[in-house]
């Protein structure tokens, strides 16, 4: 399989798992398209022009020759430079290792990560916040995790991978559009009837279930677990965590509990004072379940080893 079919496997079925439909996610490209077109002559070199075809700008084949064959991958929640060297020491042992994929984002992945947050207007709209509302809250929240990052060193990993002669990848929101998608669905069938009756229901997921052994399973954080949890939507997509006031708009429009990866303590105090219940699934284990059926999309498509680290626990689906 080539590292070019892998990347368009992933975003195909990161666009096919998205809240968002086909209309929006074409005009979200055409405007890439537009702003590239706009643009001075001297001032294209720096577009990354992927986004003509690809919404996630988190997503990217970040080292390696598109058209180079894959016989294995490794893959995990985070792979760094350690991961890497790892990855080599395997590779020397036998293992035919040629790609290094992580969840987390990587180089221009990290860098960028920013823009696929904007995205999470549409998923607040689609609950019932007002468009307009939803667009002013996340650019702000958007441009501050920008400037957080832009310190950061995002190339280490990538800078090891190219020295050791490894491919590398970064598959982020198609994976966290996945499993959104997989657990919204798992959680509509099963109808818990409590906020503890959701909490059990997502321990029926192998990851879940996995991860609650090891200690880090889901655990509700705000609401009192005997009390009905009124709508509940899955809050696993859209880069990293909106901003607080996004909390208030989303219980004014009838959300009774959010799930998400993780939340932080000042989400946790806003929802309390809401009296909006909160469920964090699992960080971690949440990119398990999104990077595993995106693995099983992979593996429909081609035989390829397939090497697990850095938290990732492969469950098969197919």
């Amino acid at each position: 399989m080539k590292l070019k079919d892998i990347y368009r496997i992933a975003v195909a079925h990161g666009m096919d798992q998205d809240k968002r439909d086909s209309k929006e996610l074409a005009r979200v490209m055409a405007n890439e398209q537009k702003a590239f077109d706009e643009l001075e002559a001297e001032d294209k070199e720096f577009f990354d022009t992927e986004k003509f075809t690809n919404p996630y700008a988190d997503t990217r084949i970040c080292a390696g020759d598109p058209e180079m064959e894959i016989r294995g991958l490794i893959t995990g929640i985070d792979m760094e430079a350690a991961e890497v060297l790892l990855a080599d020491r395997l590779r020397e042992k036998g293992a035919p290792i040629d790609l290094v994929l992580s969840h987390h984002p990587e180089g221009p992945g990290f860098a960028n990560l920013h823009e696929v947050m904007l995205m999470q207007a549409d998923l607040w709209a689609d609950q019932g916040v007002a468009i307009g509302a939803a667009d002013a809250l996340i650019g702000p929240r958007a441009q501050e995790v920008r400037r957080r990052i832009m310190p950061a060193n995002h190339y280490r990993a990538i800078d090891a991978a190219n020295l050791l002669g490894f491919a590398s990848m970064s598959c982020h929101t198609p994976a966290d559009n996945s499993v959104n998608a997989f657990v919204q669905a798992h959680l509509e069938a099963a109808k818990p009837e409590t906020l503890d009756a959701v909490v059990k229901s997502l321990r029926d997921i192998p990851e879940y279930k996995d991860a609650a052994k090891k200690g880090y399973g889901p655990i509700l954080v705000q609401g009192d677990g005997a009390n009905r949890p009124g709508r509940i939507v899955v809050d696993m997509t859209g880069g990293t965590e909106g901003p607080t006031d996004a909390l208030n708009r989303l219980s004014a429009a009838g959300v009774g509990t959010l799930v998400g990866m993780h939340y932080s303590e000042d989400h946790r105090k806003r929802a309390e004072e809401l009296k909006l219940n909160l469920i964090i699934a699992g960080h971690i284990s949440s990119d398990v379940i999104g990077m595993n059926l995106i693995l099983d999309e992979i593996e429909k498509a081609g035989e390829i080893q397939i090497l697990c680290t850095s938290g990732m626990v492969r469950v098969k689906r197919t």
